[in-house]
């Protein structure tokens, strides 16, 4: 819970604070948990709240979520900084936490920027949520299943929160312009689009987006008892990439998919010349690498194995270097893929397989290919027919893989572009090789 003074005056307070939303129907965003009827929503509304990980990227409400939590719940929430304490402070808290479980009370323990904790000072939570202890609360920019202790995160749901639309964004500055504790008491004239450029600007980040439009309040011009929000000081408060990427996101992905068509059209010119539109204009160069790996599967694949390495290697250049120096990195990257070889054989396989999984949920797994570590198991023929291929003279073996009722279907069609013409020829021969093995089968059947 926010803690005040004597002489706190909430004016003077940062917009983002003093808008930060006080209950879930001023919450911007995160429809798909908080809608009506959504599990994340019905858990809070009935104070039945569990141990629960919000995952998202900064701005989107992971600590409003957990101050919104506070003031409904009727346990004691705790609220713990991963920056300031170590285990000691743990162990105090669970210790009060206990004491108060033995009163019938709850408690919920918020942990902002739960990644920071250490594995030790993980560790030292366990226990204390095995045992109900407490309910935890953990807040992170980072991947769970990366910077989280796998036993403590398996005892907690994981929640992902999703970087803010810009029409959220620009549905939360309108709020700010006419809510009193914003702006609703000055007089504000801007251009119709402004709230647009900022939302845009923002990517997604409320505190971004609202700290932009107050730097932009604060500096505007007063005439005739009116706060003129104009264009150049837009410009001033804000990159030029929101003045590049306007029309509510629109030119962002106009220009990503000129990209990604001209390395398709193997165009290197036209390639880098977006590459270069997209970057200048303040474009997270992570974003670009990201779009740059699924291309070097999607439009290369099998044709340039080495296409994803590069690609990857890009991502991993623009972590080391950032801007301005990843930019070169990028374009080596481009050029090259815009050069390869094409086939989309690898995405076209996946796509019809993926078909095949949504329609065929429930197919079983053939019994020869599956394991069976237990009597019980290989007494109901768990692994009966299975043929160990590295047995074999050719490193193949007459096993059928997919279930019986999508026996025989093909998925992945290689074409001759590149390197994948070796792997056509080297899957033909494996075909050849299984299709003998089976005649051979039924003859001696």
């Amino acid at each position: 819970m926010e803690q005040t003074t004597l002489f706190d005056r909430p004016q003077d307070r940062p917009l983002a604070s003093r808008m930060r939303p006080r209950d879930l129907d001023e919450f911007a965003g995160q429809q798909h948990l908080l809608g009506e009827g959504k599990v994340l929503r019905r858990l809070i509304e009935s104070d039945r709240v569990n141990s629960m990980i919000f995952w998202g990227p900064p701005g989107v409400g992971k600590t409003t979520l957990a101050q919104i939590i506070a003031r409904r719940t009727q346990a004691e929430f705790v609220n713990f900084s991963a920056v300031t304490s170590g285990v000691k402070e743990i162990k105090a808290v669970m210790q009060d936490a206990e004491a108060r479980l033995r009163l019938g009370q709850r408690t919920i323990l918020f942990v902002d920027e739960i990644h920071r904790f250490n594995k030790a000072q993980q560790d030292a939570f366990l226990p204390f949520v095995e045992k109900g202890s407490i309910v935890l609360i953990g807040a992170t920019t980072e991947n769970p299943s990366f910077e989280i202790n796998a036993a403590l995160l398996s005892r907690c749901k994981v929640f992902v929160l999703k970087a803010l639309t810009p029409e959220d964004l620009t549905g939360l500055l309108r709020r700010a312009l006419t809510d009193p504790r914003g702006f609703g008491d000055k007089t504000i004239e801007m251009e119709p689009e402004a709230l647009d450029l900022i939302a845009n600007f923002a990517n997604g980040d409320a505190r971004t987006a609202l700290n932009t439009l107050e730097m932009a309040v604060l500096n505007a011009e007063e005439q005739d008892g009116k706060l003129v929000v104009d264009r150049p000081l837009l410009e001033q408060c804000t990159s030029k990439k929101s003045l590049l990427y306007d029309k509510k996101g629109e030119e962002h992905y106009n220009l990503i998919s000129a990209l990604h068509k001209s390395m398709r059209n193997s165009d290197p010119d036209a390639a880098v010349y977006w590459l270069a539109r997209m970057l200048e204009a303040g474009e997270d160069p992570l974003y670009v690498a990201r779009r740059l790996i699924r291309f070097a599967s999607e439009d290369i694949g099998l044709a340039d194995n080495r296409a994803l390495e590069i690609a990857v290697a890009a991502y991993q250049a623009c972590h080391f270097n950032g801007m301005p120096e990843c930019s070169v990195n990028l374009a080596q990257a481009v050029i090259y893929l815009s050069l390869a070889p094409r086939s989309n054989a690898v995405y076209k396989a996946y796509e019809h397989a993926k078909a095949d999984a949504e329609k065929m949920l429930d197919e079983p797994v053939p019994l020869a290919i599956r394991n069976a570590p237990t009597r019980l198991m290989k007494e109901l023929d768990y692994g009966k027919g299975y043929v160990y291929a590295h047995d074999t003279e050719e490193k193949v073996a007459d096993l059928e893989c997919l279930p019986e009722n999508l026996a025989g279907r093909r998925y992945y069609l290689p074409t001759g572009q590149g390197s994948e013409a070796r792997a056509a020829e080297n899957l033909a021969r494996v075909m050849a090789r299984k299709a003998e093995l089976k005649r051979r089968r039924e003859k001696e059947s």
